[in-house]
């Protein structure tokens, strides 16, 4: 993986808009380059057809010589967002403890394609009325599992769109869920990231056992073996799931693979999934 220190972001928050951490690291900080290389993953993902609108992916947030063509195929399935959509970005936070949800309260994070507007009513809303969902802004400065989702966002969006980026810690995940459910349930332009890698650093075949029962387990609904599973998001995965079952949206697995077999050795890898959440 690409060296990144956590503790040296320049310029983490000027303004309000929360500035990029890890461009030039985890994805080309060029804007032309980064805009070439999400529209080649978007194009070269083949998706299988689903039937019923897509309200909910799983992507990847490694670097993207590693993760880039797995998150090309939660994107393709994404694309394209609604006009002035709301996006609920959920990731796990590596580098700042929190122990609840972190609500990033910016009026924009930024990517070198430029700005995404933060949702700032809905943040306000959300940290007002539950109570494992704070605002902690300094969680956000130095993490990438968000930012690395946004240039593809960017890219499926024909107009603009917010977010409502969140860090997770080690939530009661059912409080979570439920902070979120109205808002969701209400807007039929809402849409739900969650970004997660699976295993972590094992050889190619223990990986791939491993990566297969967590995928198993969120594909079957089942939140106790989900929540045991390796996956670094597997909270706001789970999340998800809870959200899904309570409004009747259905899984569907869109690519697997490791860092084996796009761009590192099979002696350690890290696992990648892509999954859509369909509303019948």
């Amino acid at each position: 993986m690409p060296w990144f220190d956590p503790y040296h972001v320049p310029s983490a928050s000027v303004g309000g808009i929360r500035r990029p951490a890890v461009a030039g690291a985890f994805y080309p900080g060029n804007p032309a380059q980064l805009q070439a290389a999400v529209t080649a993953y978007l194009e070269a993902a083949s998706p299988p057809r689903l039937h019923g609108k897509v309200r909910a992916v799983i992507a990847p947030h490694a670097g993207y010589i590693y993760s880039g063509p797995i998150a090309g195929y939660s994107f393709r399935a994404l694309a394209p967002l609604p006009d002035d959509a709301t996006v609920y970005l959920m990731g796990p936070a590596h580098y700042t403890p929190v122990q609840e949800v972190a609500l990033g309260a910016f009026r924009a994070m930024e990517t070198p394609l430029g700005p995404v507007a933060v949702d700032a009513e809905r943040v306000r809303s959300l940290a007002e009325n539950s109570p494992c969902l704070i605002v902690q802004n300094d969680t956000h400065l130095p993490e990438h599992s968000l930012e690395v989702e946004l240039p593809f966002l960017q890219a499926i969006a024909s107009t603009d769109f917010r977010i409502v980026p969140m860090l997770f810690g080690r939530p009661d995940v059912e409080c979570a869920a439920r902070g979120l459910l109205p808002a969701i349930a209400n807007d039929a332009k809402s849409r739900i990231v969650v970004s997660s890698d699976l295993s972590h650093y094992h050889p190619y075949a223990t990986a791939r056992r491993l990566d297969a029962a967590f995928i198993d387990a969120v594909l079957r609904g089942d939140l106790t073996a989900a929540i045991r599973g390796e996956a670094c998001g597997r909270y706001p995965v789970v999340t998800l799931m809870l959200i899904a079952k309570a409004l009747g949206w259905r899984p569907h697995l869109l690519d697997y693979r490791n860092s084996g077999d796009t761009a590192g050795d099979k002696r350690q890898v890290v696992g990648y999934a892509a999954i859509a959440y369909t509303e019948e």
